[in-house]
């Protein structure tokens, strides 16, 4: 693990600092990806610079003149979900972020974050190379560069980004007036799912008939590939369903996919085919947008959006935080996760370590208000923030808390997600229940009225081994039913 953490607040310092520690140094941000390489000993870093804190790079912008798209480099999936100009002018990409784990991990998960790993089976890469985005660069010696993805990936988890760079921003082509484009995964579950093939398709008609065809595939290859003989021969063509099938095969026949513990390689390549023409069809008959949610589930409570406030660079000896609503610090946490911090250095164990990979939700927390999964969050990233446990949030509800007893006469809180629990006998074992608590109170805060599947969206995070989910699905509508919702005054500060 790590030794060493900064918290640069300009783009300047992290620069310095990279160029200081070459090799030994990483950037991160999110940190889904790179906590899980460290916990694993998978990768080494003595030193982790921590962009998260920089307002620039939290930003999306756009430029009319070139009709282009910027995403900072700490630009979160549930950013690009939440923006509505990003869903009409880029709904590839934001159908790739929606897709992408589940709203603890879009909220600290960067689009940068994804790029920079490199894995063929990253998400978001494919609708991005489909729409011929293009990454900026910089370091402190040699400036700022600009690549097209051709250029930028090289191989499996290799890209051109050299140690004393870090990635500013992506710049993403906005989809013109007769521009249409979708993004399709198949995984082997509906939610938290790696993807075994993905698709991403942008099409340019002129009345009905395909000026341009732009097809990228992941998961098939080394890197992502586009399909560059569907494409040519989709040029000029009206969508029929001959033309389809065709399209789908030369697709199909793009790819160079491998057998794994999760999918063989025919399998890959049939899927491609069909997913492909699924498409397709879609593009043609308008439905691309079938589906998708009028108020995405974030997980945002009642934050108006998601980020930190920035902090100067340095090494902290003592972490200072606010806990539950109260004054906290930690020392001596360097290496350490969040989750372990939580458990091991303030005693609080309620916040549960299932898979430490960020796919149970059993270790889920507010951060300023907006859930996270503990056991990917450096503990030294709470510095300046306002952490909620499940041992806080009866505290945090105020009126809607209820005083009961226990057997032995002495008097407690609980959240009215917390009484629906007990009163639908929705606790099994209990150990994945914290988690869920804390996603359920969350999207309490976040919607007034959610209805079942918003509910279900919002647990797409949090797994529970004993039973069904029935009867968490009813104690949340208890909930909902029972409660006249006010957010706390936790989670409703404005972000800075």
């Amino acid at each position: 693990m790590w030794h060493s953490y900064y918290a640069p607040a300009t783009v300047g310092e992290a620069l310095g600092l990279l160029a200081q520690y070459g090799d030994a140094c990483r950037v991160i941000s999110g940190g889904t990806d790179l906590i899980l390489e460290l916990e694993r000993g998978v990768r080494h870093q003595e030193v982790l610079v921590d962009v998260s804190r920089i307002a620039e790079l939290r930003e999306i912008g756009y430029d009319a003149g070139s009709a282009t798209f910027t995403l900072g480099a700490n630009v979160t999936h549930n950013q690009v979900v939440a923006d509505r100009r990003l869903v009409e002018q880029a709904f590839p990409l934001a159908k790739a972020c929606w897709l992408v784990g589940a709203p603890q991990i879009r909220n600290r998960g960067t689009v940068a974050g994804n790029l920079v790993t490199a894995s063929p089976a990253n998400d978001t890469i494919t609708p991005l190379w489909a729409m011929d985005a293009t990454v900026t660069l910089a370091s402190a010696a040699r400036g700022e560069r600009t690549l097209p993805f051709g250029e930028f990936f090289l191989g499996v988890r290799r890209t051109a980004l050299q140690p004393d760079e870090m990635l500013l921003r992506i710049n993403v082509p906005a989809l013109g007036e007769n521009e249409r484009g979708t993004f399709l995964k198949l995984g082997l579950r509906q939610a938290q799912a790696i993807s075994l093939i993905n698709v991403a398709l942008a099409l340019d008609f002129v009345d009905d008939v395909i000026h341009r065809a732009r097809i990228a595939l992941g998961a098939v290859a080394p890197t992502i590939v586009r399909a560059t003989e569907a494409e040519a021969f989709l040029a000029g063509k009206r969508l029929s369903d001959e033309v389809i099938a065709h399209a789908a095969d030369l697709t199909a026949g793009a790819t160079r996919p491998i057998s794994d513990i999760r999918a063989g390689a025919e399998y890959r390549r049939d899927m491609v085919r069909v997913y492909a023409a699924r498409g397709l069809r879609e593009l043609r008959d308008g439905a691309e947008r079938a589906g998708w949610p009028a108020q995405p589930v974030l997980l945002w409570g009642s934050a108006r959006r998601n980020g930190h406030a920035a902090t100067t660079a340095g090494e902290p000896d003592t972490v200072r935080f606010k806990l539950n609503g109260q004054p906290a610090e930690l020392t001596g946490i360097h290496g350490k996760t969040l989750l372990r911090a939580l458990r091991e250095d303030l005693g609080l164990t309620g916040t549960k370590e299932g898979c430490a990979e960020g796919e149970c939700g059993a270790c889920t927390v507010w951060m300023d208000g907006v859930a996270v999964m503990s056991c990917l969050v450096p503990a030294e990233r709470a510095a300046g923030t306002s952490i909620v446990t499940v041992e806080g949030l009866a505290g945090l509800a105020g009126e809607r808390s209820t005083v009961e007893k226990s057997a032995a006469g002495a008097e407690f809180l609980l959240h009215p997600i917390q009484k629906a629990f007990i009163d639908a006998a929705a606790v099994q074992c209990g150990y994945c229940t914290p988690g869920i608590l804390m996603s359920a109170a969350n999207l309490m805060n976040e919607v007034e009225h959610p209805t079942l599947g918003q509910v279900k969206e919002a647990l797409t995070g949090n797994l529970c081994r004993c039973t069904g989910y029935y009867k968490i699905l009813e104690a949340v509508e208890r909930a909902v039913a029972a409660s006249e919702v006010t957010p706390s005054p936790e989670v409703t500060h404005e972000r800075q």
